[in-house]
């Protein structure tokens, strides 16, 4: 009997890590290269930037996870989509809560003095793109078409 759902194996974006991972590895990676290799850097107002950016990046996902939650589908890059979320950060961003990881990421570099860290950050987000992100946009389309690409349209990627 043919079923019109996808199965549950198909009903995920099929991310290649969970994305808070990624983005640990490689800061990971640039706070041991900042602490053995590269010598440190002090940026003007490092800290109170970094703190800056650590809690506004705080703030924005957990006002992406509030508003997913609200809508009833998931954050989580492993589950099943319920829903296209486009109120709240969404509206500027189809990515907040990748958004606010790599503010978060930032911030965390800065308070650490950690500039390797901050100059890895493009490396991280190019996982995300082509590990997490891409994968999540084929598999909403797949699963909500023409809705998904007319909030496509409306909304950039990252910014």
């Amino acid at each position: 009997m043919a079923t019109s759902s996808p199965s549950p194996e198909r009903d995920r974006p099929g991310a290649i890590a969970p994305p808070p991972l990624i983005f640990l590895a490689v800061f990971a990676l640039g706070w041991l290269l900042a602490r053995f290799v590269v010598p440190p850097l002090d940026v003007p107002h490092g800290v109170a930037i970094g703190a800056v950016l650590f809690v506004a990046g705080l703030a924005l996902m957990i006002w992406a996870a509030a508003t997913m939650t609200r809508a009833r589908t998931t954050f989580n890059p492993y589950g099943s989509s319920t829903a296209i979320v486009t109120t709240g950060p969404f509206r500027w961003t189809r990515n907040p809560i990748y958004v606010a990881d790599a503010v978060v990421y930032a911030g965390m570099a800065l308070l650490l003095h950690a500039v390797a860290a901050l100059l890895l950050l493009p490396l991280a987000l190019i996982v995300i793109t082509l590990g997490v992100v891409r994968r999540e946009e084929r598999y909403l389309e797949r699963k909500f078409g023409a809705s998904y690409l007319a909030y496509r349209r409306r909304v950039r990627r990252w910014l």
